[in-house]
């Protein structure tokens, strides 16, 4: 069960990466196109621009990563304990329900 959603974490991560791989390509290739307009304050919003996508893909590489191992360590630790703790994450899963379900019938 845990493989599941591991599995759909990953799948909903990659396509949200890859969506946003996408978003920079297509400004990359937007700032090549616009780099034959003579215009100078166009030509300094164009640099501008570029500096923010570079930037903007600097950052995907160094916040997926860790962020992905941080989720997969979360993962374990939860199947782990679900595994050595059955009844008490059943208890739990109860407890939470229970309260979902007298926050709903109040509104």
């Amino acid at each position: 069960m845990m493989d599941k959603a591991v599995d759909k974490f990953d799948g909903a991560r990659g396509r949200m990466a890859g969506d946003f791989r996408a978003i920079i390509a297509d400004s990359e290739d937007l700032l090549k196109a616009a780099a034959a307009v003579p215009n100078e304050t166009f030509k300094a919003a164009r640099t501008r621009f570029e500096e923010k996508v570079k930037s903007a893909k600097a950052a995907l590489e160094e916040t997926s990563q860790p962020l992905l191992e941080q989720t997969r360590q979360t993962v374990v630790a939860t199947n782990e304990y679900v595994r050595a703790n059955p009844w008490s994450a059943v208890g739990i899963a109860v407890a939470a329900g229970v309260l979902f379900g007298f926050i709903a019938a109040k509104r």
